[in-house]
C-alpha cells in the first residue's frame, strides 16, 4: 500500500458517518479535494497536510500509519 492509500484510508476511517461536505469544512479544504484524496487519486500538498492536522489536532505520521 503506498502512501496516498494509507492516506486515503485513514481519511475515510476518521471521517466515518459525517458526510464528506462536513468533514472537508472542517479540515478546511474542499469536498472536491476531499473525494478525491480518499479516493487516492490526488497527491496532496504539505500545505493541505498542514491543514489537515491542524483541524484533527494530530500528527502527520497518524494519517499514514
Amino acid at each position: 500500500m503506498n502512501l496516498s492509500e494509507k492516506l486515503a484510508r485513514n481519511l475515510r476511517a476518521l471521517r466515518g458517518q459525517q458526510t464528506q461536505e462536513t468533514f472537508a469544512r472542517k479540515l478546511g479544504i474542499s469536498r472536491a479535494t476531499l473525494t478525491r484524496l480518499e479516493s487516492a487519486s490526488q497527491n496532496t500538498t504539505l500545505q493541505t497536510l498542514d491543514q489537515i492536522t491542524k483541524s484533527l489536532r494530530c500528527d502527520v505520521g497518524d494519517l499514514f500509519k
